[in-house]
């Protein structure tokens, strides 16, 4: 047998969230994998945050569920709190998050690879990679080991020559207790591929029976349970508390008085941090107006003593920390079981991969997660399923999975990846899709299961499943259209209840449309209604969909007007440096970036209107292809 030899289909190096993605979607996909990593006891491991979700990144993880990934089935498995974010407001903007048990979700992905049968784990730190004619053949590890391999998928998150930092001491080191990944940086620059730094932190951990939670305002889960996996049958668990608790100007005066002694104020640190999830020593200085910020208790388990002081990252000395923690309330007496650091590591600019994720320089070498110079698990996760699934579309010789901006938040974070150039590690927005109402939590089945079903990660079972679904959610919006419902006393009673009143027999899909109106109130009114008792799934989204018709109709027209750009495919060979009409910046900026469409040049950082209409009239003049993509 191949593996014998060290003969592989797909290398896969490091085993967080992008490399399990990885690893399952490459072996469900029939390839033979290595998984190697640094620790077999930190397969999935939460390095940071022990949760789930949150903005934007709950879409994430529902897209990767959608697609046939792994994530929402886990967090769903071993969640230990389920909260609904932003729940008043609208579905565009709603946030599942799921507080995990850490130390089961990392057991559960590791149960899942050790199960599949094309998936061999192994704890190796790779240290070279092996290229031929511009394609890669194979890596080595620390102890001259070869392996061969069509393909390689780089997840290394902060362990590429990581450095921790604690105050003013530093050691080598991608995480807490592990070691960082040494050589892989040099063998990447011989490839010609360029690196940079990047740093992000972690708060302290604390001993739970150090804490007088009687100070703090309890944060509960949700009673009506939603769940990230669009599979039916969730597991139903009981869940636990977090807590509130706030800085003050106690906590302020000692992190002011000790900035001398942070490695980011002294210049030990030359990576760029996280923009939206700063220090709390970089909050107190950039928001000096605000006399205090949250802080979050949360538990890391239900095996442990453990919990997470989230909102107070820092690179403070361990001493400092202690004090710091001591001026919170509720958290006086509390003992440090693990300091808070920043990790500074490299990354590779995604610039220099395709939408594939894909190296330009060598074939068959795929990027995802933290070395792309993005934070969080969920971008991490996802770049992981695309790349395992692109790393297979490679060696099959067929066409590359490229997720368009209006398809998918996966679809934007990849693009925003390769066009733009990233200084900070990227986080999952909203705000940073323009289709934002057509891209919900809720809906990314209906716009992803069926690719995910093509490709071969979504069985027969589940797609009927989702067909039955898509089928009730039609059915049941038509019916409403043409239902009605009379003016009648008691009708009236009802909807005086929700501040409503109709004067005369309206069609249930108008009065649906009112925002005091939810479908629960049509089942109170409407006799069919109320029998056919759909699911809530169902119904909810034949309640989004009537509610906000008018307002998806017109993000749709805006779709489609963009989508005149991405007609214009741009030849791969084409010389920029030979455009007139273009400043010398752009035309570096289009020769760096090597866009594939007008609508992807549009995107460059500092391409501006004009350059693009001077690309459309030459694309124009030389008749280029304009098929649709």
């Amino acid at each position: 047998m191949d593996y014998l030899q060290n003969k592989y289909d797909v290398i896969v190096v490091g085993a967080g969230h992008a490399g399990c993605e990885a690893a399952l979607s490459c072996a469900r996909l029939g390839a033979k994998v290595l998984l190697a990593t640094l620790n077999l006891d930190n397969i999935a491991l939460q390095p940071c945050n022990p949760a789930i979700g949150g903005p934007a990144k709950s879409t994430l993880v529902r897209e990767i569920d959608a697609l046939g990934g792994i994530m929402g089935e886990a967090a769903d498995a071993t969640y230990i709190q389920m909260k609904m974010l932003n729940s008043s407001k609208g579905p565009a903007v709603q946030a599942l998050r799921a507080q995990s048990d850490k130390k089961e979700y990392s057991n559960y992905l590791r149960n899942i690879l050790e199960s599949n049968e094309n998936i061999f784990l192994r704890q190796a730190c790779i240290t070279d990679l092996i290229a031929k004619d511009g394609r890669i053949t194979g890596a080595i590890d620390e102890f001259g080991i070869e392996y061969s391999a069509r393909a390689i998928i780089l997840t290394t998150g902060t362990s590429l020559n990581g450095r921790i930092f604690v105050g003013l001491k530093s050691y080598s080191a991608g995480r807490l207790g592990e070691a960082a990944a040494t050589g892989l940086s040099e063998s990447l620059i011989k490839l010609g591929i360029n690196i940079k730094k990047l740093k992000t932190g972690t708060p302290p951990r604390v001993d739970k029976r150090t804490i007088d939670y009687s100070k703090m305002k309890v944060q509960p889960g949700d009673e009506i349970l939603n769940f990230y996996s669009f599979k039916p049958n969730r597991p139903v668990r009981q869940q636990y508390p977090c807590y509130l608790t706030r800085t003050n100007e106690d906590t302020h005066k000692i992190i002011r008085a000790n900035l001398d002694k942070s490695p980011m104020y002294k210049g030990l640190i030359h990576g760029v941090g996280p923009r939206y999830c700063p220090s709390i020593e970089d909050k107190v200085v950039r928001f000096s107006e605000n006399p205090s910020h949250h802080i979050f208790i949360e538990p890391e388990g239900l095996g442990t003593y453990e919990v997470y002081i989230q909102g107070f990252s820092s690179s403070l000395p361990a001493d400092v920390q202690v004090q710091m923690l001591h001026t919170l309330p509720g958290l006086e007496k509390a003992h440090i079981i693990k300091p808070a650091y920043a990790v500074e590591y490299d990354y590779v600019p995604a610039v220099q991969t395709t939408h594939s994720l894909m190296s330009k320089n060598i074939q068959g070498l795929f990027f995802a997660g933290q070395i792309n110079g993005t934070s969080g698990y969920e971008e991490a996760a996802a770049q992981g399923l695309i790349a395992g699934i692109n790393a297979v579309n490679y060696m099959n010789n067929s066409e590359m999975l490229e997720l368009s901006r209006s398809s998918s938040y996966i679809g934007t974070l990849i693009d925003d990846l390769v066009t733009k150039d990233i200084d900070d590690p990227y986080r999952m927005l909203t705000s940073r899709s323009e289709y934002r109402l057509l891209l919900r939590q809720d809906n990314a089945d209906a716009r992803l299961t069926p690719i995910g079903h093509k490709i071969g990660l979504i069985d027969d079972a589940q797609f009927k499943y989702f067909r039955d679904k898509q089928d009730a959610i039609t059915k049941e919006s038509e019916r409403l259209k043409e239902a009605k419902v009379s003016a009648t006393d008691e009708v009236n009673s009802i909807l005086a209840k929700y501040n409503e009143h109709i004067e005369r027999g309206c069609k249930l899909a108008e009065l649906l449309k009112r925002p005091n109106i939810t479908y629960s109130i049509l089942q109170e009114i409407d006799c069919e209604t109320r029998e056919l008792n759909l699911r809530r799934d169902i119904y909810e989204q034949v309640e989004i969909l009537a509610k906000y018709e008018g307002y998806l109709k017109r993000q749709e027209i805006q779709v489609n007007q963009a989508g005149r750009l991405e007609k214009f495919k741009i030849p791969e060979n084409i010389d920029y440096m030979k455009i007139e009409h273009i400043s010398s910046e752009t035309k570096e900026k289009l020769n760096k970036i090597r866009p594939k469409t007008l609508a992807q040049a549009s995107r460059i950082g500092g391409v501006k209107p004009a350059d693009i209409s001077v690309l459309m009239v030459l694309l124009d003049k030389h008749t280029f292809a304009k098929t649709e993509i």
